[in-house]
C-alpha cells in the first residue's frame, strides 16, 4: 500500500480554542459565603416585649423560627418557648428532644374544668343481657 499523502503540507492550520500552548489557567471561585448572623445573646427590652406580643400569634412556633424573626441565639430561643409554655400562651404539637413545636393557644382549650365536667357524657352501650333484661322490665 502505498503511504498516505499528508494533507497539511507545510501550511498551519491556527487553533480554534482548546488544543495547546498558551491556554490561560482555570481560576477557582472563592466560594459562596454566607454571612455572619449577628443574633442577641440576652434580651433587650424591645425584644423581651416582642416576644409576649408577637410571637403567641404565630401559628407554627419553633426555635428557629424564633431566631429568625426576633434575631436571638438558639438557646435563648429555647429557653424563651419554656416561658411562652409556661404561662399557658403557646400549647405543645410535640416536644421532641431535638425539635419543639408549639403553636398558639386556642380559646377552646381555655373553657374551665368546671364547665367541661358539667357537660353530658354519651351512654355507654349495654350489653345483650342487659338489653333483654330491660325489654322484660319494660313488659
Amino acid at each position: 500500500m502505498p503511504p498516505k499523502a499528508d494533507k497539511s503540507s507545510g501550511k498551519a492550520k491556527p487553533s480554534s480554542g482548546g488544543g495547546g500552548g498558551k491556554a490561560k489557567k482555570k481560576k477557582w471561585s472563592k466560594g459562596k459565603t454566607k454571612d455572619k448572623a449577628n443574633n442577641a445573646v440576652i434580651f433587650d427590652k424591645t425584644t423581651f416585649e416582642r416576644l409576649f406580643k408577637e410571637v403567641p400569634t404565630f401559628k407554627l412556633i419553633t426555635p428557629s423560627i424564633l431566631v429568625d424573626r426576633l434575631r436571638i441565639n438558639g438557646s435563648l430561643a429555647r429557653v424563651a418557648i419554656r416561658d411562652l409554655a409556661g404561662k399557658g400562651l403557646i400549647r405543645p404539637i410535640s416536644t421532641h428532644s431535638k425539635q419543639l413545636i408549639y403553636t398558639r393557644a386556642t380559646k377552646e382549650e381555655d373553657v374551665p374544668k368546671e364547665a367541661a365536667a358539667t357537660e353530658k357524657k354519651p351512654k355507654a352501650k349495654k350489653g345483650k343481657k342487659e338489653a333483654a333484661e330491660e325489654a322484660e322490665d319494660d313488659e
